[in-house]
Formats: structure tokens, sequence, C-alpha cells
């Protein structure tokens, strides 16, 4: 018997509800976001729920996924830890038995809540550590600096998480110098407002620190008034080790081939300048160097045909 969650959105109807996902900004989107993780209830929702990601992320020619999630929009709600991580990694292994697209998890924190929360979510992480590759910061920038959960990160990095967060989309260019001091991560998500700030762009640089980039998202949530106008090609030929990603994308409407095409078309990007692209984003990954080099290859393969 199919189950089906039931849960009472703030919305008169339909239309009021497809009015909802045009987004004014990040918080609008992130209202809507939160809403709708209501549903997420039993290990078999957040297990249906990843499943469904990777197989439409797969039949588009995703081979590897690093995944984000937010245990905090579900602990605070009452959904013991284990429920949403288990349910999550069992859907993972099955993806890469079924479909051959490998991942890895990493959790991140909610800026908008405290602290203290972030570190008691750490804790409840600490018997899942086999299960999460890194831990991350996302949620509203704005108010938010990455300062702020310095010592969340201080511990993270000393029980052994690598570090990357959300900086630099809609918050200032400090906050990307601050996930990279303070907070000692090793790629920014979207940093796309680096280039506010030049020593910090020769900093990235010179370092070849990773921005994964989310280029519908950043339209969806107004960062940039569309694709036409967006810094990814400023970004690339800056030199920067950019990649291209998807972010939510049954809000933004677009999973990775969406956002690949969309660039591609809208900045007339080249077909050698989207190659480098897929090996950056092999390149920022946490995968092995003997990991990395069959999707590599499989690359120089494509390029060389």
């Amino acid at each position: 018997m199919a189950r089906r969650n039931h849960v009472e959105l703030p919305y008169e109807d339909e239309e009021e509800l497809r009015r909802a996902y045009v987004f004014e900004d990040l918080q609008s989107f992130l209202d809507v976001y939160y809403a709708g993780c209501s549903v997420l209830i039993h290990e078999r929702d957040f297990y249906d729920l990843t499943t469904a990601y990777l197989e439409r992320a797969g039949s588009e020619g995703v081979r590897h996924a690093e995944i984000f999630f937010d245990p905090q929009t579900h602990t605070d709600r009452g959904i013991p830890f284990g429920t949403v991580v288990d349910g999550i990694t069992r859907a993972l292994e099955d993806g890469r038995r079924d479909l051959g697209v490998t991942s890895r998890l990493i959790m991140c924190f909610l800026r908008h809540l405290s602290a203290e929360s972030a570190m008691a979510t750490l804790e409840s992480a600490l018997p899942h550590r086999d299960a999460i590759i890194a831990v991350g910061l996302d949620s509203g920038e704005r108010g938010n600096p990455p300062e702020k959960f310095r010592d969340v990160f201080d511990r993270a990095r000393a029980e052994g998480f690598p570090a990357v967060a959300h900086a630099g989309e809609e918050g200032p260019a400090e906050y990307i110098w601050q996930a990279l001091d303070l907070l000692g991560v090793r790629r920014i998500d979207h940093g796309v407002r680096c280039t506010e700030d030049d020593r910090l762009v020769e900093r990235l640089k010179a370092e070849q620190t990773p921005l994964t980039v989310c280029p519908l998202s950043n339209v969806k949530t107004r960062v940039f008034p569309d694709l036409r106008h967006h810094n990814f090609r400023e970004l690339f030929e800056l030199g920067l080790l950019v990649s291209i990603n998807s972010d939510d994308p049954a809000y933004f409407g677009g999973y990775v081939a969406d956002n690949y095409i969309g660039v591609a078309e809208a900045l007339d990007l080249t077909i050698d300048q989207m190659i480098q692209v897929a090996r950056n984003s092999f390149a920022a990954s946490f995968l092995s160097e003997d990991e990395r080099r069959p999707h590599l290859d499989a690359i120089e393969a494509f390029a060389s045909g």
C-alpha cells in the first residue's frame, strides 16, 4: 500500500503555490523549502527522495554526486537524526550498486540557527561519522556570517571532518574570507561575489580553491537577473577552479544537465571550456586520486573523440 504524508502548506490553492515558487531572494526560497520538507517523516521518505534524485541525475550523465543534507530541518521537528541519515545513506548505497552513481554526503549546519544548535547537531552526527564525508554551512547568509560558527568548525575538523561552506552568494566577499580563514574550508559553495575583491580573487586563483557554482539557482534567487548576466564565464577566464552544479533542482527548475546547457548557451562557452569545467568538478570533489582517475579518463576519451 502506498503511503502519503499529509502536510498543511500556507497556500490557498495550486496557483498560489506556483506563485510562491517565483522567488524574490534566497529567503523566499527557504520559506517554501522548509515548508515542503515537513512531509519527510519516516526513513523511507528520505530513501525515496534521495533515490528519485539519483535516478534523475544519473539519467542526465552524473557519475558522482556530493549531496548536502540539513539534519536540523528535520531534528527540530522531532525526527531522529538516525532516521534522516539512514534513509539517505541506504539510497546512496543502492544508487551506487544499481545506477553506477557514486556519492558522498555532506552535513550542513543551518546558519540562521544558533551556534549552540550546530554544535549539538555535530554531537548527534558523531555516531554516524562513517556516513558523512564533510561538514558545511548553508541557509540564509544575510546577517549570519561564517565567524558565528568558528568553534563548531574547529570541533568538526578536530573530529576529522573536512569543511566546506556556502559563502559569497548573497553575502559579501568578506564572508568568503571568513570561511577560508576562520572555518578552514577546503572549497566554497557559490562564491560568485568574490569578484568584488581583487585580492580575494588572486588568493582563490593561487590556491585553486574550488568554487561550486549553481547558476540556475543564482538566477532564481535574484543574485543575477538572468543567465546572460551571470559571472560564471568571468570566473572561469580569471583562472579560478569553478564547476557547474545544481542547487535544490526541484525548486530551481534545473538539474546538472540543465545548468550545463543553460550556461553554455547563455554565455557562449566552447566545448573545450565545458570539458574543462567537467574536469574541475572532479578536481573539486572529495574523491581520492584513484577514484577520480577513471572519471577523468572518460572525459579525456570524450575530448579526444
